[in-house]
């Protein structure tokens, strides 16, 4: 199997790559970082895995969200369409805004540009013809995160906190904030259980299972005998911030069957 993988320098995208290379898929790497332009010519192709994009949470330019990852990912698709590869892509559970519920075909209202731009993406699929698998991630945690910043997981920023200044820093009812933190190996097993299945469409990518902020605070805390500070909620932050995530992921195993998730705590420990 030849797959592409754009964004392939992200943090997903390095995990995807070195993933799939282990079980035997040959592949080729894109990523903007890099310069140069995305090769038009995909025959030769079984797969375009594509997950590069402006994954910046607290983006405000809409025009420039809307370029990098709604028109961007239509070319994608277009050139996957007119040479009859498969197609993959990264959507984000964060199309649920404050939704009480996590179900791929309800009706959505992300709270930022970014979910936005995911979620305007996912509803003009709708109408293509060519099949797509769009996984939905949930809050995706693991290995090469250190370049994100800000926008890491809560365990990768926490656990720097902890390591560099024995102290941890969470939002005031951070223990009320609870998210379907899933680690990034299982990500790449479910798209590589997908690129193996015919079925077609919107995946959730999760685990079904949720943790709260301070549990994850408490959990690192232990390890690196780090003490935890509540800190206020920047008030940019209050109106786009999702306090709650729970993939229903049961259309992704009855697709490529029951996964066995890692547990969160225990990737800590």
């Amino acid at each position: 199997m030849r797959v592409l993988v754009t964004g392939s320098e992200g943090f997903i995208g390095k995990n995807l790559c070195q993933f799939l290379f282990k079980r035997g898929v040959e592949v080729e790497g894109y990523d903007i970082k890099n310069g140069g332009n995305l090769n038009s010519n995909f025959n030769g192709l079984d797969a375009v895995i594509h997950l590069g994009a402006n994954s910046s949470t607290t983006e405000t330019d809409i025009q420039k969200i809307i370029e990098q990852n709604f028109e961007f990912s239509r070319i994608v698709y277009e050139l996957c369409s007119a040479n009859n590869v498969k197609f993959q892509y990264a959507s984000s559970a964060s199309v649920y805004g404050n939704s009480t519920t996590f179900d791929e075909d309800q009706f959505c209202s992300p709270l930022n540009p970014y979910g936005f731009s995911k979620y305007m993406f996912d509803c003009w699929l709708l109408n293509k013809k060519h099949p797509y698998q769009g996984l939905r991630y949930f809050n995706v945690y693991g290995k090469n995160e250190e370049h994100k910043g800000k926008q890491a997981s809560p365990v990768h920023q926490f656990t720097q906190q902890a390591k560099q200044n024995g102290t941890i820093k969470v939002f005031k009812n951070s223990e009320k904030m609870s998210r379907d933190f899933i680690c990034v190996d299982d990500v790449c097993e479910a798209h590589y259980r997908l690129l193996h299945s015919d079925a077609s469409g919107i995946f959730n990518i999760g685990t079904g299972s949720t943790t709260s902020f301070l549990e994850i605070a408490q959990i690192i805390g232990k390890k690196y005998n780090a003490t935890i500070e509540t800190i206020p909620m920047p008030k940019e932050l209050k109106k786009h911030y999702q306090y709650r995530t729970k993939a229903n992921n049961k259309k992704l195993i009855d697709a490529v069957g029951e996964i066995d998730w890692t547990d969160v705590e225990e990737y800590i420990k």
